[in-house]
C-alpha cells in the first residue's frame, strides 16, 4: 500500500467520475494510455482490479475493491487538496504570529504593529503573551519584545533607546530638568527590581544616589497612582510616561533628568537559526518600522 501515489487516486476518481478512461483523460490533459498507466500502477498497489473493463462504449464499472479504495482515496486527496491551500495561504502570510511582550511596548508599539498586519493579512492570527520577567522564554515563541539582551541561543534587533524621565507631584521638585543626585534619599515607587529596572537602580548606585523605595509593583498605572496619592516619585520609561498621557494630568508633573541615564533599550529577541514565517518576518518588519517611527518622536 505504501506504493499509492495522489496521482493514482487522481486519475481513479476522474475514471470514475467520467465513466471511460478517454473522458478522465480529456479531463485531466493527459493522454488515455497515461491514465491506464497509472489505474494499473494503482491496482498493483492494491492487489487487485479497481474497475471492470467491459469495453467498447460501455462505461467502466467500479469494483468493490475499488469502492473501498475510492472512499478513502477522495478522502486523501481531499486533505491534499486542504493543506496545499493551507501553505498556499501561509505563504502568503496568513497564519498565526505569537508575540511576546512587556505593558508599555502593548500600549503604544504593538496597537500599530498589529494593525498594519491586520491590514495587510486580515485572516492572520496573532496571539499576544505579556509577562513581566528578567528570564524572557523565547523558544515558544515568533518573537518577543524585551528591555534588554538575553544570553544564549537568541538574536536580537535593536529597536530604540527610551530615556528615562521623573514623574512627581507638583511641587516635589522645582519646574525643569532635576539632577539624579536630588533624588538620593527621597521616597520613590518603583518596578520590582528585574529587568531594565535593575540595571536603572545600579547605574543611580554608581553615582552615589540611592532613593528610599517605598513601593513596589509591576502595573503601570499602579505606580502612577501611588505617585499621585502622594507616596513618593518614580522614574519611569518615557514610553510608559507617552501611554499614559500624563501630560494632560494636573496632578503629576514630568521632569527631564540632566545628566540623562542610561536609556532603557527595547530589543526584538527570537530564537536563533528560527526560519520564520512570511507572517513572522512581516511582523518583524512593521515593528522596526513602528520603533523607527515612535524614536523619532521621543
Amino acid at each position: 500500500m505504501s506504493d499509492v501515489e495522489l496521482r493514482h487516486l487522481t486519475a481513479m476518481a476522474a475514471v470514475a467520475d467520467e465513466g471511460s478512461f478517454g473522458r478522465a483523460a480529456a479531463r485531466l490533459g493527459y493522454t488515455q494510455s497515461t491514465v491506464s498507466q497509472q489505474i494499473a500502477a494503482l491496482e498493483k498497489a492494491v492487489g487487485g482490479a479497481v474497475f471492470d473493463r467491459p469495453g467498447g462504449p460501455r462505461p467502466v464499472r467500479i469494483t468493490p475493491l475499488g469502492t473501498v479504495v475510492l472512499a478513502h482515496g477522495r478522502d486523501l486527496l481531499a486533505r491534499a487538496q486542504a493543506m496545499a491551500a493551507a501553505v498556499d495561504r501561509f505563504k502568503a502570510g496568513d497564519g498565526r504570529v505569537d508575540i511576546g511582550t512587556f505593558q508599555s511596548v502593548s500600549n503604544v508599539i504593538l496597537p500599530l504593529v498589529v494593525r498594519g498586519l491586520r491590514d495587510e493579512h486580515p485572516d492572520c492570527d496573532i496571539r499576544l503573551f505579556e509577562e513581566e520577567t528578567d528570564q524572557p522564554q523565547v523558544q515558544e515563541l515568533d518573537l518577543m519584545f524585551f528591555d534588554g539582551r538575553v544570553d544564549g541561543d537568541v538574536e536580537h534587533r535593536k529597536l530604540l533607546d527610551d530615556p528615562y524621565l521623573l514623574v512627581a507631584r507638583p511641587g516635589t521638585f522645582p519646574k525643569g530638568p532635576v539632577h539624579p543626585a536630588q533624588l538620593d534619599g527621597v521616597p520613590m515607587v518603583a518596578y520590582p527590581p528585574i529587568c531594565d529596572q535593575a540595571r536603572l537602580e545600579q547605574a543611580l548606585a554608581r553615582h552615589g544616589v540611592r532613593p528610599h523605595i517605598v513601593c513596589r509593583t509591576a502595573g503601570n498605572e499602579t505606580v502612577l497612582s501611588m505617585v499621585r496619592a502622594g507616596m513618593g516619585s518614580a522614574v519611569l520609561p518615557q514610553l510608559t510616561v507617552h501611554s499614559a498621557d500624563i501630560g494632560s494630568d494636573a496632578s503629576l508633573r514630568v521632569h527631564a533628568l540632566e545628566p540623562a541615564l542610561p536609556p532603557r533599550e527595547i530589543f526584538l529577541l527570537w530564537q536563533a537559526h528560527r526560519t520564520h514565517s512570511p507572517l513572522a518576518a512581516r511582523a518583524i518588519e512593521i515593528a522596526v518600522e513602528v520603533a523607527g517611527r515612535i524614536a523619532e518622536r521621543l
